[in-house]
C-alpha cells in the first residue's frame, strides 16, 4: 500500500516545504495504517511515517517497510531530514497541536519557521471533505451494521428495561457483528430524557407511552456510520405523533434539499422552515447535520452559520429534531452523499413511527 499524500503535497508545497502530522485522524487518513503514536512526514513529493516499536513491524506489512521509520529521536531525525533536503519551512495542524507540544516542537527544532496559519489545515479539509468510491464504501458497511442493529433492538426493547440496557445491546450487536468500534458513544434515552438530544442512558426504565430515542454509529476499516430513530412504546399521544411527523417532514424537506451547489445554510433552512412554522423552531437548537468520514463530526456543516457549500461526494447527516424540556423528544436522523442533481441516501431503515 502507497501513502495517500500526492494531493496533499500538491497543495502543501505553494506555502511550506514540508508538513509534519501528528493528529491521529489525519495520519490514518493519510496512511491508512491505525496507531495511537506516530507522526506523518510530507516532503519533497515523498512521505514518511514515524512510529514507535509497538507499531513498526505493523506499519512496515501495511505501508512498507522503506516508508516506515522508528521515532525514537524523532526530532534528531527529523532535523537530519530537514537539513538533507532544504528543509526550511515546515507547516504544522494549527488546529490540532496543543500549545505544549507546539513548544516542543520549536525547542528541538530552532531552525525550522513554522507556518501556523491555517493553510494545512484547509488543505487536509479541502481533501477528507470529498469522499472516495473506496471510502463510501467502508461507510455503506459501518451503517450496514448499525441498521441491523436496529433491526434487533426492535424485537429487544420491552417495558422496564433501562435505557443502559437498551444502549448496551445496541453496542453488543455492533461490536459482534463486524464492526471495529463504536462511533462514539451510543446514546439511548426515553421519556422525558429524550428531551435531551445528547442525553446519557442511565437507569430510567422504560414505560408505555414513551419515546425511546436512539443514536448510534459503528466503525468498519476507520470510517464511522452515524444514524438516529426514535420509536415509542406503546401508543403515543396526539401530541407525541404531531411533533414526530413535523420531525419526519422537516427530516425528508431536509432531504430533498441536498444536492451539488446547495449551501450548508439553505439545506438547514429548508428543515427548519417545517419546525418553525410548526410552532416549535425554538425547540430545534442544533444544526441539521454534519459531515462523517473518518471523523464521526466533520466538514462540511449543515447549520444556520454552516461555512460551507455542498459539493459531489460530501456525506452528510440530515438531523432535525424537536425537544420539549421534561415531555420529551425526537430526532430522525440518515447519512446522505451529495451528488450533481441530488443525494443518495445511505441509510436504509424505515422512519415512519414505530410503535412497540
Amino acid at each position: 500500500m502507497m501513502f495517500n499524500t500526492d494531493k496533499l503535497w500538491e497543495k502543501v508545497s505553494a506555502f511550506a516545504d514540508a508538513a509534519i502530522i501528528f493528529s491521529e485522524e489525519n495520519r490514518r487518513y493519510f496512511t491508512e495504517f491505525p496507531s495511537s503514536d506516530g507522526a506523518l512526514l510530507v516532503y519533497g513529493g515523498k512521505a514518511l511515517f514515524f512510529t514507535d516499536s509497538r507499531y513498526t513491524e505493523a506499519a512496515a506489512k501495511c505501508i512498507g517497510a522503506e516508508s516506515v521509520v522508528d521515532s525514537t529521536n524523532l526530532y534528531e531525525k527529523f532535523s537530519k531530514i530537514f537539513e538533507e533536503n532544504g528543509v526550511k519551512k515546515v507547516a504544522i495542524e494549527n488546529h490540532r497541536l496543543t500549545l505544549a507540544e507546539f513548544d516542543e516542537l520549536q525547542k528541538k527544532l530552532p531552525d525550522t519557521e513554522f507556518v501556523t496559519t491555517n493553510e494545512l489545515a484547509d488543505a487536509i479539509e479541502e481533501i477528507r471533505i470529498v469522499k472516495t468510491e473506496a471510502e463510501i464504501e467502508k461507510i455503506k458497511a459501518a451503517q450496514k451494521i448499525a441498521e441491523e442493529a436496529f433491526d434487533h433492538i426492535l424485537t429487544f426493547i420491552k417495558e422496564g428495561m433501562t435505557e443502559k440496557e437498551i444502549s448496551l445491546e445496541l453496542d453488543f450487536y455492533m461490536l459482534s457483528h463486524g464492526a471495529d468500534a463504536l462511533s462514539f458513544e451510543t446514546i439511548a434515552v426515553a421519556g422525558k430524557n429524550s428531551s435531551m438530544p445528547h442525553g446519557v442512558p442511565g437507569e430510567y426504565r422504560v414505560q408505555k407511552g414513551d419515546f425511546i430515542t436512539m443514536d448510534y454509529g459503528a466503525v468498519v476499516d476507520g470510517y464511522h456510520s452515524d444514524m438516529t430513530r426514535t420509536v415509542c412504546l406503546g401508543e403515543p399521544s396526539d401530541k407525541m405523533r404531531e411533533v414526530y411527523n413535523t420531525v419526519l417532514e422537516a427530516q425528508l424537506k431536509g432531504l430533498e434539499a441536498l444536492h451539488d451547489g446547495i449551501t450548508g445554510v439553505d439545506a438547514d433552512k429548508a428543515a427548519r422552515e417545517v419546525i418553525e412554522k410548526a410552532g416549535y423552531g425554538k425547540n430545534f437548537g442544533h444544526g441539521l447535520g454534519h459531515g462523517v468520514g473518518v471523523e464521526i463530526h466533520e466538514s462540511p456543516r449543515l447549520s444556520p452559520k454552516a461555512p460551507h457549500t455542498l459539493k459531489t461526494g460530501h456525506v452528510v447527516t440530515v438531523e432535525p429534531g424537536i425537544y420539549l424540556p421534561d415531555e420529551f423528544g425526537v430526532r430522525i436522523e440518515d447519512m446522505a452523499v451529495i451528488t450533481k442533481t441530488g443525494c443518495i441516501n445511505l441509510t436504509n431503515c424505515p422512519k415512519e413511527l414505530i410503535i412497540l
